[in-house]
């Protein structure tokens, strides 16, 4: 029987990688089940008319009605709103659960598919950076796989093959540097948009984008490293690495470094996801290292590149901190496309954000979910009285 998948958040970048592998990996053995989207109807239907999933779920009402009209829905039943995420991933048919979907929308399904012992693909660092331990305990119960698709951790995933956890020394994640990697601390500070969206290497949206250019992302993936392999914040390293072909390593007690090589390409991670723990031929291009030539590896500076620093501060602490800092960022960044802020206000923000907040002495859902809506409200009445 093929396995069966279901996407959330199949028109973004992931998702549309996604469905890629899958359609090189043929339907004998992977079936689009589900497909989801809050808004790209166009989009959305087209992927529909190749792969014929059983179910749609689009979240914004006005899309969903777009796509009623647009769509001859016949053997695909529509779902709608944040409600229809959830079902999706309770689905008895459901195998895998692939999750892409942006910020805290998906996180109810996420949780609702590792309470139900789904094997849960993840893309987007929110569910991990959110409620990394909600979600570590609900898959630990119930049996639940938690598999990572970003490129590093995916990396560290199969260098962790190589031993066991107790013979781990440290976790290295590397970072491609951006865009800002030479650059001075003043250059980096009044950065246009221009500027910090123009990626050496990695083609990506433009708020992933943002976030390799202030080394946030890096900082997003020691907290998600942290809950992913249950390893302490003290034994995650970050190292630049521009051409970006070695994903991350892991250093082991006797000294081994095993490291995962690729080049640039989301398609082998995506893959390695779903065929896990079997590897079959893809899409992705192969590595020719003599073609390569050399690789480099350097220390990042944590006073240029502060939200690295604050990241491993939001780590330490833990509870709602985590929540707090990625919030202020997702804020921040969007101010500063939209021409609001310089670039260096962006750190500013999160760590005004981190500095005033007060920590939940516990871990709900309910209460992870405040803190992120109070740093969002607090980040916009900063923006207010900036712009007075």
């Amino acid at each position: 029987m093929p396995r069966n998948i279901a996407i959330l958040g199949s028109t973004g970048s992931i998702g549309k990688n996604a469905l890629r592998v899958i359609e090189s990996l043929g339907p004998d053995n992977y079936r689009v089940l589900a497909l989801t989207a809050h808004n790209s109807v166009d989009l959305l239907i087209e992927q529909c008319r190749i792969f014929k999933p059983a179910y749609v779920a689009i979240t914004n009402p006005a899309s969903a009605a777009e796509f009623t009209r647009k769509y001859e829905q016949t053997g695909t039943k529509l779902l709608t709103g944040p409600d229809g995420l959830v079902e999706i991933a309770l689905m008895a048919e459901v195998d895998t659960v692939l999750t892409a979907v942006v910020g805290a929308a998906g996180l109810p399904a996420v949780l609702a598919a590792a309470n139900a012992g789904k094997t849960l693909a993840i893309a987007n660092k929110e569910p991990l950076v959110i409620a990394g331990q909600l979600l570590t305990t609900a898959a630990a119960k119930s049996g639940a796989k938690i598999l990572p698709v970003d490129s590093e951790h995916s990396a560290i995933f199969q260098s962790l093959q190589a031993g066991s956890a107790g013979e781990v020394q440290k976790i290295i994640l590397t970072a491609s540097g951006g865009p800002f990697r030479c650059a001075s601390r003043e250059e980096i500070y009044n950065a246009t948009v221009s500027d910090a969206l123009a990626h050496p290497t990695w083609n990506m949206g433009p708020k992933i984008t943002i976030d390799s250019a202030t080394m946030m992302n890096k900082a997003l993936e020691v907290i998600e490293a942290k809950w992913l392999f249950n390893v302490p914040v003290e034994k995650i390293e970050v190292l630049i690495h521009p051409e970006s072909i070695v994903h991350s390593m892991v250093e082991f007690i006797d000294g081994s470094v095993i490291a995962q090589l690729g080049t640039p390409d989301m398609c082998l991670p995506i893959q390695y996801a779903l065929t896990y723990p079997a590897r079959q031929k893809g899409i992705s291009p192969h590595l020719n290292l003599a073609q390569l030539g050399t690789l480099t590896f350097a220390s990042p500076d944590m006073q240029t590149f502060r939200a690295l620093a604050l990241g491993y501060q939001a780590a330490k602490a833990g509870l709602s901190a985590p929540v707090v800092f990625n919030a202020a960022n997702e804020i921040a960044v969007e101010a500063f496309l939209a021409g609001k802020i310089k670039f260096g206000n962006i750190v500013e923000i999160i760590e005004y954000c981190l500095d005033k907040h007060n920590a939940s002495s516990s871990i709900s859902l309910e209460q992870l979910l405040e803190a992120d809506s109070w740093a969002r409200n607090e980040v916009t009445r900063w923006l207010k009285q900036k712009s007075l």
